[in-house]
């Protein structure tokens, strides 16, 4: 099949949140509230899509614990694993058919996010087809990594990349280089990243993997050759 995209090259997806259920809100929230702390949307703007010398410590304060940053973050991957006993990771639905659908439209595809490469292999492994080489790129310490991606990596403008994560925080980036984004945020009960994420002027934001179709890529792709992603937003 021909290509049919105008002006998108690359398509990068954050592998938890959007390739994978989120097992990250719910263990951040009972960690904070646990301990007494407040869980308010200025806490999920200090803490996620961080990297985690800047997460670690923020964790520790948002919960009031007298710890360091790094053993913020050894309590709170504790917790974690304790977490997955009962709530496995998971491919959510429709990803297969995502990845798909874009390589169809003649993009490439990568994967990223804040863990190493071992959680790409793990969960993701028997897919790597799909994707563009590296495959995944682990953005912990240039988080949340979308001019490393696009520009330093593969060597294409802003307006040829779009990024679709489940964090107002890179919404928010792509807006200020004028990146194509799609928000699929979280549907954890105590999770501000939709609104977070509505303030942020996100147009797109879809609720399923299934509402990234054919004709909503095919519109971005059409914005983004108009320049027209992010409206009037400055």
């Amino acid at each position: 099949m021909s290509p049919r995209l105008r002006q998108l090259r690359l398509v990068s997806l954050n592998i938890d949140g959007v390739l994978l259920n989120d097992t990250f809100s719910p263990v951040i929230h009972e960690f904070i509230t646990s301990r007494g702390g407040r869980y308010t949307a200025d806490v999920e703007r200090r803490i996620f899509s961080q990297p985690r010398s800047v997460a670690g410590p923020e964790l520790a304060a948002a919960a009031g614990v007298d710890v360091s940053g790094s053993e913020a973050l050894r309590l709170y991957f504790e917790a974690r694993n304790q977490y997955l006993d009962e709530n496995p990771v998971r491919l959510l639905d429709g990803a297969v058919e995502l990845l798909a659908r874009i390589r169809s439209l003649g993009a490439r595809v990568i994967c990223y996010g804040g863990l190493d490469n071992e959680h790409f292999d793990t969960y993701l492994g028997a897919l790597t087809g799909y994707f563009a080489p590296p495959h995944y790129v682990c953005t912990n310490s240039f988080r949340p990594g979308l001019k490393e991606i696009t520009s330093d990596l593969f060597g294409l403008a802003h307006d040829q990349v779009l990024f679709i994560d489940d964090v107002a925080r890179v919404a928010e980036e792509a807006r200020r280089l004028r990146t194509p984004f799609v928000g699929h945020p979280s549907t954890y009960h105590a999770s501000f990243q939709r609104t977070l994420m509505e303030e942020a002027g996100v147009r797109h934001l879809v609720d399923s993997l299934d509402a990234v179709d054919e004709e909503l890529l095919l519109r971005i792709d059409a914005e983004a050759a108009e320049g027209t992603c992010w409206g009037g937003w400055p």
